[in-house]
């Protein structure tokens, strides 16, 4: 059985989905859908399939298994909703809703009609990560004690990346790449013990033609099991994007930049030798890492294999899990889970409630100041 599947807007992000499904196996890539038709009938060349500019149409004519939606995140409800009344399961892009209210409101809608719906968490697939947590299940960090995520170099709130779209969010650009961070953070070390767990801080540090409300963020809570999490979101700066699992048996910092697995397992506060050993530890770690990244990207240079090819993109890796899932007819297996994506909205609303309250006392400070310049 082969998944007869289309992509849902053809902007930047949609070309990783087409050229991963042209490729995978289990999928038959047969349309595209864009309101634009230059650029419907331009990604429909370049992979040889149907191009539509009426997603309605679309889906009555093509007989659908999948869908993909890679449109602005403020049509996301709208489209999915579509797709979801012609029974279609449907992938969606992160963020999967601007609103926590709105994610209720297509969390319901998909249980109503019985269609599975999933969201791009492609970071939790990449080869560095995917390792770290085969330690972690493993048991071989011992018992998790914290998980931090540090991912630094965001875009900033204005940038341009993806389109004017992005600048009707609170935190522009910066807002649109959140759901990474806090994806892998919820993957690592699980859910918040609650929504009082969550705490959130802002920052807004540039100025900018626009009203928007955070550039940094930082959010932390505790799990079930006493695991506190935390993640640092900053824009502007040089990237850093580290997931850092601390164990009582060993601790792990995976590099997502340069994916490589440094394991800290050795009691440095033994001495000058310890400490000595333990740098020598970390530097082995990077180079070996490094070495094993090379023959990785020779190897997918130099073939076109599907499992070569997936096994090394995060984004291919996660559609071929969630093809077989769907092959199979079981949202049980689906790489993402809905609750997931439902927390990753959740810590996003916090994030963005903090930042407008922090915004409102600004603007009622400066108020009160000008009126007791004014009363003096």
């Amino acid at each position: 059985m082969t998944l007869r599947t289309a992509v849902i807007g053809g902007g930047t992000v949609s070309e990783v989905h087409l050229s991963g499904l042209s490729r995978n196996p289990r999928v038959e890539l047969v349309a595209i859908c864009d309101l634009d038709e230059d650029i419907a009938t331009s990604k429909a060349e370049r992979y040889n399939i149907k191009a539509y500019t009426d997603l309605e149409e679309m889906l009555e004519k093509e007989d659908l298994d999948w869908a993909h939606v890679c449109t602005p995140v403020q049509t996301h409800v709208a489209v999915a909703k579509t797709v979801i009344d012609a029974g279609v399961p449907v992938q969606i892009e992160k963020p999967i809703t601007e609103t926590y209210e709105e994610f209720e409101e297509l969390a319901a809608y998909a249980a109503e009609h019985d269609v599975i719906v999933s969201e791009k968490h492609n970071h939790n697939f990449d080869p560095v990560v995917r390792r770290a947590r085969k330690a972690m299940e493993a048991g071989e960090c011992g018992e998790i004690k914290g998980v931090e995520v540090i991912y630094t170099g965001c875009s900033n709130p204005d940038d341009p990346n993806r389109g004017p779209w992005n600048f009707e969010l609170d935190g522009g650009e910066f807002e649109e790449g959140l759901p990474h961070p806090l994806y892998m953070t919820l993957r690592a070390g699980g859910y918040p013990r609650s929504e009082e767990d969550i705490q959130a801080t802002t920052v807004l540090r540039g100025e900018y033609d626009y009203d928007f409300t955070y550039d940094g963020a930082m959010i932390q809570y505790v799990t079930d099991d006493d695991v506190l999490c935390r993640t640092t979101m900053l824009g502007g700066t040089r990237p850093v994007r580290q997931l850092i699992i601390h164990g009582t048996e060993k601790s792990l910092t995976a590099d997502l930049i340069s994916q490589t697995l440094v394991e800290h397992d050795r009691n440095y506060k033994a001495g000058g030798k310890g400490r000595a050993l333990n740098n020598v530890d970390n530097v082995i770690d990077r180079i070996t890492g490094t070495i094993q990244n090379m023959r990785a990207v020779l190897k997918r240079s130099n073939s076109d294999d599907w499992d070569t090819q997936r096994l090394l993109n995060a984004h291919y890796y996660q559609n071929h899990a969630e093809s077989i899932a769907l092959e199979a007819g079981d949202a049980s297996k689906m790489p993402v889970p809905l609750s997931e994506s439902r927390w990753m909205i959740r810590l996003m609303e916090e994030i963005r409630q903090a930042a407008r309250a922090d915004a409102e006392r600004e603007t009622s400070g400066i108020s009160a100041e000008a009126i007791q310049q004014q009363t003096e």
